[in-house]
Order: C-alpha cells, then sequence, then structure tokens
C-alpha cells in the first residue's frame, strides 16, 4: 500500500507490506506538492501519485491518502450506543444539532473511543438508560472525496482510505511508545506547513485536539524578514541553526509556544492533571533550538520523537541512514497507515 500525506508544501509517501503480523517500510519519498496554495484537481493529483510512484520504482496495490486540516472536521461528541453505519446518518440529517454547524453535501465517519473502564453488571442494572458513547467524529466535503478517489483511479490503482492527517501522529504514538501513550498525561504537536496541530492523550484517551493557525512557513517568512534574506535561505538556517539567529527566531516561535501553553492550561484547568511532557513532529521538530523555545514558552520537556522505531524497515542502503533525521516527517503517513491496515 502507498500511503501519501497530502502536506500544504511537501508531499510525504511511505510505501508499506504487511509481513506477517508486521507491516514494514519499503521505500518513502518527499516531493513538492503540486500546487499548495490552489485547490488541487484530480487531474493534477493524478500525476503526482504517478509522479511518486515512479520515483519509488514500485507497483502498489492501493493508495491511502491522508486530509489536511483545511479540508476535514473533527469533534468529539455524544451518541447513543447504535451501530456506526446509523451514526454516520444520525449525524447526516442532524449536523447542526451534534456538530453546531450546517454542513451539506458532507461525508462523515465514526471512531468510538472504548471507555478505559467497563461498567459494572450492576451499575447497568441501575441505569435505566445505556450511557451514550464517546465518539470522533470526521468529515469532509462529498466533492473532495471524489476528487481524491478519481484521482487514484486515473493513476491507475485502487483506492484504499482517506484519513484526517490529525489522526496519524495519535497512531503511530500509540505504536511506537505504548507505555506512555497508556499510562501518562502527554501532548502530541505536529508543526505543519501553515498550522500546527496539539492533541492532548490523558492515559490512553483523547481529551483535546486544537489546530494553532502558525506553521513551518509562517516561521520561515517570519525570519526570512527579520534578517533581510531570502525565504530558501531561511529556511536552511531554521533547521541548521547557527546562534546568531537564535533571537530572530525566538520572536518567530513565541507565538506558537504561548498558543500551545493556552492548550495545556485549559486542559490542567478542567481536569486536574499536569501534561508531563510535549512530543513534536514535523520538519521544524529537526531543531534543537525550536524545541528548546518551545519549552522555555510551555515550561514542559518538549521533545522530538521518531515513530519508525517501532516499524520493520526494509529501505534502500541510502534512505536507510536517511531515516533518523526524517523520520518526524513521516510521522502523519506512518499514523494513516496503522488506520489503513
Amino acid at each position: 500500500m502507498l500511503v501519501v500525506d497530502m502536506g500544504g508544501r511537501t508531499s510525504k509517501s511511505v510505501l508499506i507490506e504487511k509481513r506477517d503480523d508486521r507491516l514494514a517500510v519499503t521505500r518513502y519519498a518527499m516531493l513538492d506538492a503540486p500546487i499548495f496554495d490552489k485547490r488541487i484537481s484530480s487531474e493534477l493529483l493524478a500525476g503526482h501519485l504517478r509522479e511518486i510512484v515512479q520515483k519509488m520504482d514500485a507497483r502498489p496495490k492501493s493508495v491511502t491518502l491522508t486530509v489536511g486540516l483545511d479540508d476535514v472536521m473533527l469533534k468529539q461528541i455524544e451518541l447513543p450506543q447504535i451501530p456506526v453505519d446509523d451514526m454516520r446518518l444520525v449525524i447526516k440529517n442532524n449536523t447542526k444539532a451534534y456538530l453546531q454547524q450546517d454542513l451539506p453535501n458532507y461525508a462523515f465517519d465514526c471512531h468510538i473511543f472504548i471507555p478505559k473502564i467497563a461498567p459494572s453488571a450492576e451499575a447497568i442494572s441501575k441505569t435505566p438508560i445505556a450511557p451514550k458513547l464517546k465518539v470522533l467524529v470526521g468529515g469532509a466535503k462529498q466533492e473532495f472525496l471524489d476528487i481524491y478517489h478519481a484521482a487514484v483511479v486515473e493513476a491507475g490503482f485502487a483506492m484504499g482510505h482517506v484519513v484526517p492527517g490529525l489522526i496519524g501522529p495519535l497512531n503511530a504514538f500509540e505504536v511506537s511508545l505504548p507505555e506512555a501513550f497508556a499510562g501518562e498525561t502527554v501532548a502530541l504537536v505536529d508543526i505543519g506547513f501553515k498550522h500546527s496541530s496539539i492533541c492532548i492523550l490523558d492515559r490512553g484517551q483523547l481529551v483535546l485536539m486544537r489546530v494553532v493557525n502558525i506553521g513551518g512557513d509562517r516561521l520561515t517568512a517570519g525570519l526570512a524578514e527579520m534578517m533581510n534574506i531570502s525565504y530558501a535561505e531561511a529556511e536552511g538556517i531554521k533547521i541548521g541553526m547557527p546562534g546568531e539567529v537564535q533571537a530572530a527566531l525566538e520572536a518567530q516561535v513565541q507565538p506558537l509556544g504561548r498558543e500551545l501553553r493556552a492548550s495545556l492550561d485549559f486542559f490542567e484547568h478542567q481536569h486536574d492533571r499536569p501534561v508531563s511532557r510535549v512530543y513534536v513532529c514535523g520538519a521544524s521538530a529537526q531543531s534543537e533550538l525550536i524545541l528548546q523555545i518551545l519549552h522555555s514558552e510551555m515550561v514542559v520537556e518538549c521533545r522530538a520523537w521518531n515513530p519508525g522505531e517501532s516499524w520493520q524497515w526494509a529501505l534502500p542502503a541510502q534512505q536507510s541512514v536517511e531515516m533518523e533525521h526524517i523520520g518526524p516527517q513521516l510521522t502523519v503517513a506512518l499514523g494513516a497507515a496503522l488506520s489503513a491496515f
């Protein structure tokens, strides 16, 4: 299966094979997105998929794509204990009631959060009405999904899954750091191109999701303006980080840190539990200085994490060498693969 994380500026792709009871990554590719500031067409996306496959020198059986933060709606709600197919219909016919907005011509899917502690038989007998289920609802315009499907078919592949990009880090974290996932209260921050997302996990339960309109593009553009250099030069030193750019970079990263800290404050006030650690992924997570600035603003340890440590790797020699640095950028794609399988 080919899994493509359709990023704002760069597409991150992984080729996955199922080997016995494990998933193996056999190739990865990173290509410039076709047109990252315009709505993509099925023809343009189909050509991009062919380019990815050609670069990988592979022929996948199916293609799974991620949906970016601009094109998907995610919300946690409570629903009666009914089949998932019925949940989709209930939401589609009552978006105003359940999602607080009218969403015509949307397609929806649901994920049920299994309670950590199942109610006892005594508790069930005392409750005349079955307790509601906590459900994560995802929705996207049907027209947008049709473009994805048409592109995959036009490129000559079978359509696999369409996965909200926000889900990728959650899946990848559960597999790569299962003890922290199940036993700690942590925040996962994905610094994307146009946006950053933060998800707070409390001992295996997703309790908060938020999107911040500050991403790597804004950090780079701000750095370029302050230092009177080109965007490309700023992108290079944002990760390389010579000491003389620290003050300029701090001015760009501090607003992101404050927004993320506000999310931690909200959670800690509501649940009376501290967040013990922040795990950061995305291209900007390669910068130790960015992590240090976020730590200073959030007052919580911030560390990059490599989701690939728990996978089986069967990469060409050169890609194996690069994996340590590239891994955090593949988090969404690897997590989406787990959803697809």
